[in-house]
């Protein structure tokens, strides 16, 4: 019986490949550029499968361009790039990578966070630059992060993981969820429920941690900045989209918060003009990028895709009924 044929958008770690390769014929992109949509599209004629990142969008013209295609892997959490009712509908199975970077994401949340209270970027360039004559007593003095009160918009595995490492810090937790968690978790974490602007009022420091969806986009608006402390941080590492951006920049030029710590954009990988200032750390979409977790993700990713050609379930799939129908 021949091997299923997959491509996969990008050369992955050994571990991964290796098992790809064991059960399928493989194709993999390895240009440093994504490949171009027409490209994209033309690789997947053949193709039984698909391991993707988020940079590649799965919707109907990938799934008419791809009469074959039978499973989408995505290498993510968030899965806002594929269009998973259409999947559904023309019997494609899709899968993602949950659990695996949760706590590389939770970290860096928190770099973002302590680089931007404590001016870190700004005082790392003004080193490099030369400008450095000395140390001086108010010289790029920054904000405290220990004890001050942490607001962790959306509480699922992510954010439980930013709530932990606060008690190290002595802070206060806070957080808003669609459900609220249960007092058993409350309890452990010290976490606080707060209606959304009661948590926007009261917090130092924002936190978001939900996922992209019809609910969530563009969710945080000039009306929810504005309530937030003029002394307040905002930290994005869920996905850009969440946070309108112009409103954004309007609430940091007028001094409504007090700046951001930014690993996703809108429109990624195009920058708002306006985020490109001191008060502002602002990354490549770097939460989960730790060669330890890239490369679980990847494997994941590849066993999923094994165990659908092997005839069983893929332990994450998110459309069941995708494999019932194909």
């Amino acid at each position: 019986m021949p091997k299923a044929k997959v491509f996969i958008t990008h050369p992955l770690y050994p571990e991964a490949r290796n098992l790809l390769q064991s059960c399928c014929d493989c194709e993999f992109w390895s240009k440093p550029e994504r490949p171009a949509r027409d490209e994209f599209l033309g690789r997947l004629k053949d193709k039984d499968g698909l391991v993707c990142l988020l940079t590649e969008r799965i919707a109907e013209d990938t799934l008419r361009a791809a009469a074959k295609l039978r499973i989408v892997a995505n290498v993510a959490v968030g899965y806002d790039n594929v269009d998973v009712p259409a999947c559904t509908k023309r019997g494609v199975a899709v899968t993602n990578t949950p659990g695996v970077l949760d706590e590389t994401t939770a970290d860096f949340a928190w770099v973002l966070m302590m680089a931007v209270a404590r001016r870190l970027v700004e005082a790392d360039q003004y080193v490099r630059a030369g400008s450095w004559k000395g140390w001086d007593f108010d010289q790029f003095c920054g904000t405290d992060v220990w004890g001050k009160t942490l607001g962790i918009i959306g509480f699922g595995r992510i954010g439980r993981a930013v709530a932990r490492r606060a008690a190290g810090f002595g802070m206060k937790v806070i957080y808003n969820s669609k459900t609220r968690a249960a007092e058993d978790i409350e309890k452990e974490l010290r976490a606080e429920y707060r209606d959304l602007n009661t948590l926007l009022a009261e917090a130092d420091f924002v936190t978001l941690h939900v996922p992209l969806n019809g609910d969530t986009r563009q969710m945080f608006d000039a009306p929810k900045l504005f309530r937030m402390k003029p002394t307040a941080f905002l930290i994005n590492t869920s996905r850009g989209p969440i946070v309108d951006e112009a409103a954004l920049v309007h609430a940091l030029e007028s001094k409504k918060i007090a700046g951001a710590g930014l690993d996703v954009f809108e429109q990624e990988p195009f920058v708002h003009p306006g985020l490109k200032r001191p008060n502002v750390v602002l990354a490549p979409h770097l939460g989960s990028a730790s060669n330890e977790t890239r490369g679980r993700m990847a494997l994941v990713a590849a066993q999923n895709i094994v165990a659908f050609f092997q005839g069983q379930r893929p332990p994450n799939v998110l459309n069941p009924e995708g494999i019932k129908s194909s």
